[in-house]
């Protein structure tokens, strides 16, 4: 005669799927929760990605947004898995179990079962990210700054997650034991969770509901600072929420009505039905891997995005070489140059040198009150501008830059667009005189090797303007920039030769990080205050690191070396690239993972209809078409709405930053959609591979 104990293990070893499918999504789960947190939390990538940047911004938001589809996915199959344990629950009560005796053993089970594999999870965590960065740097790029150190504080996160998953799968359990009616607990697995009958135009208000959505939650910020004089708080991302909604409608029309029109009421009827009763499972789990396959684009994007136009900007250049440097430093001189060149049998050419100087900008300014507003005062001493005389512009470009006397030209890229310039300036003031002219904007001349960016941007005066406002101009105040090409094909060793040969003729003690404003350190010092560069770390570079990214980034005499900047490029942006990398396959997994499981779980609940399809006479033919319908509409639909919508996203970023498209904004655009292509790619793979599995879990065989 069997004992319950006996019962209870012959039960669970005749369920020990569900068991090791919940198990597998718990460890899954925390696996890639803690390598997420343990890279995010990395003093290797710390280093690299700025403070208060807008890359560790998206950083920390796609780990909000990988965690929610974590947390939803654990719950979720902590659902599952409770709805097939209640018919072990609902027999061992009609055997006269009492509750209060099932429930130490059904609590302990499950944070067993939980724990165990939360816990294997974590433990695997840090060695997946460990392997996937050495995959990393062992055949794409390694650089001294890719030597990767774990913060195990992240380990923190990992708990408060493993906490969240047995607790929750323990309050599962004791709502499962609390049913009263026997036959209710025994056929739980069998119960369905319809959803009602939508309007064939659901799907289309669905899509519009996303796109208002997204352009409202996008614009909101702007609008909220000009009407209130204040930066956006937090909360204010509450108004992207029409984008969920109206992902929620696209996701429902399309597992209740789908989207071909049907000549035949009948015709895949089946399928149809078997969606429908399980559709609000069907339609959650759809809406987070559509949120994680968006996630998996915008971690994907940021390589291209950044390298596309980074080479063709590189390619176009006019110049191989462009050394910008303080009076009193020479070593770009031709002489010295040609010197070092005929030592590797190379010569130069298209020698151009010319002399700029550095004037006080005034200017509106923001300037912070209390509870997130700002007032806007002016400033007169708020920036510090590079200018050029148009002679020498001209001389050196090659392009003619007509200024009328009183305005000033900013530099640009190739395009002509120059994001980050002063157009508001009315006075131009020498620093060492304090002698001022007055000015007004005059438009943009594109030359992109003078396009450095937000940090130091370059202008062209009129001549008689420039001489006027240079008479008694320190030595301090003034700079140069040679410029030259080589004949023939360039020696990348040269170019090093020339780097830190540059370096060494350097006098600074440090290197002048090009985000330090002596300008505007005059005007806080004027006012009392202490200038926030001379406090904070984040200005502090070194010239012992002279391949770090931070140094090539922010040195303020940063050369242009256009062999260089293409052969180092993946070095020097290595951290960057592998972060946001990660990120997208953390994302792309979870979505993976999460649809396989969908699928398997569809498999396994409609299992009594494959098996009476069959009884009927079914062919393998026709039940493998089913399943087909069932796993596509999981993956497919996801994996088009969220890459679409992403792309979009992408676009109207793109557009919003200068209202137009740049050719390296399009170009970036092309290589985002190959990307999309990519991961269709492994995303029908998946599909295939979990067909394979749905044939072999219900016994189907191949026709």
């Amino acid at each position: 005669m069997m004992t319950m104990k006996a019962i209870q293990r012959k039960l669970r070893k005749h369920n020990r799927k569900q068991y090791s499918l919940y198990a597998f999504c718990n460890f899954i789960s925390l696996m890639l929760i803690t390598a997420y947190s343990a890279m995010m939390f990395s003093p290797t990538v710390l280093s690299v990605l700025p403070e208060g940047g807008d890359s560790r911004k998206q950083m920390i938001a796609i780990f909000v947004l990988a965690c929610v589809g974590c947390v939803v996915f654990t719950i979720y199959s902590a659902g599952l898995f409770f709805r097939k344990k209640s018919k072990e629950i609902g027999i061992m009560m009609a055997l006269g179990a009492s509750k209060q005796r099932l429930a130490p053993g059904v609590i302990s089970e499950t944070a067993i079962v939980s724990g165990l594999s939360a816990l294997a999870g974590t433990v695997c965590g840090m060695p997946f990210a460990w392997l996937i960065w050495q995959a990393f740097r062992l055949l794409v790029v390694d650089s001294a700054e890719m030597k990767l150190t774990f913060d195990f504080s992240c380990l923190l996160l990992s708990v408060l997650f493993m906490a969240l998953v047995i607790g929750a799968a323990i309050i599962l359990g004791i709502r499962y034991l609390n049913r009263t009616n026997i036959m209710d607990v025994v056929h739980e697995e069998h119960k369905n969770e319809p959803v009602r009958q939508v309007g064939r135009k659901c799907g289309i208000l669905g899509i519009v509901i996303l796109l208002i959505g997204a352009v409202v939650g996008y614009s909101a910020s702007g609008i909220y600072k000009q009407l209130f004089q204040a930066y956006a708080p937090e909360w204010l991302n509450v108004l992207y929420a029409p984008v969920l909604l109206g992902l929620y409608m696209i996701l429902l029309h399309t597992v209740v009505n789908g989207w071909r029109q049907r000549r035949s009421h009948y015709k895949g009827i089946i399928s149809r039905s078997m969606m429908k009763f399980q559709g609000r499972q069907t339609v959650n789990n759809m809406l987070v891997v559509t949120v994680l396959i968006a996630g998996a684009c915008f971690g994907a994007f940021y390589l291209p995005m950044m390298g596309t136009g980074q080479i063709l900007e590189t390619n176009s250049r006019p110049y191989d070489y462009a050394f910008f440097y303080p009076q009193g430093n020479h070593f770009a001189e031709r002489e010295n140059i040609e010197a070092m060149a005929e030592k590797r049998e190379l010569a130069i050419k298209d020698y151009e040198k010319a002399a700029y100087i550095a004037l006080g900008m005034d200017g509106q300014e923001e300037v912070e009150d209390e509870g997130q507003k700002f007032h806007i005062e002016y400033t007169e001493f708020l920036s510090e501008g590079r200018f050029f005389s148009e002679s020498d512009f001209s001389r050196v470009t090659g392009k003619k830059a007509e200024v009328p006397r009183g305005q000033y030209m900013t530099v640009g890229d190739n395009e002509g667009n120059a994001l980050y310039a002063r157009k508001d300036t009315g006075l131009l003031t020498n620093m060492t005189t304090k002698k001022q002219i007055a000015v007004e904007y005059g438009g943009v001349v594109p030359y992109g090797i003078l396009y450095i960016g937000s940090d130091r941007t370059y202008y062209v005066l009129d001549d008689r303007d420039y001489a006027a406002i240079s008479k008694g101009l320190a030595g301090e105040w003034k700079e140069g920039a040679a410029f030259f090409n080589i004949k023939g094909e360039d020696d990348y060793s040269f170019a090093r030769e020339l780097y830190h040969g540059f370096i060494d003729s350097m006098d600074e003690e440090e290197p002048t990080n090009s985000v330090y404003d002596r300008v505007y350190k005059y005007s806080r010092n004027q006012k009392g205050e202490v200038y926030w560069g001379d406090t904070d770390e984040m200005t502090r570079l070194s010239f012992d690191n002279p391949d770090s990214t931070e140094f090539r980034q922010y040195w303020a005499y940063m050369p242009k070396i256009r062999i260089m900047d293409q052969n180092d490029y993946m070095k020097t942006f290595a951290v960057f690239l592998m972060m946001f990398l990660f990120i997208a396959i953390i994302c792309m997994l979870s979505a993976l993972v999460i649809c396989y499981t969908r699928c398997m779980t569809i498999a396994i609940n409609n299992h009594y209809v494959f098996d009476d399809l069959k009884r009927l006479g079914a062919s393998p033919k026709f039940l493998g078409r089913e399943l087909r319908s069932q796993a596509g509409k999981v993956f497919t639909v996801p994996a088009i709405v969220g890459m679409s919508m992403m792309y979009l996203l992408y676009i109207m970023i793109m557009y919003a930053n200068d209202g137009g498209f740049s050719k390296s904004e399009i170009a970036g655009l092309g290589v985002c959609l190959g990307v999309e292509v990519l991961f269709g790619l492994i995303v029908f793979a998946v599909y295939r591979i979990t067909c394979a599995k749905m044939r072999h879990q219900l016994g189907i065989a191949k026709g």
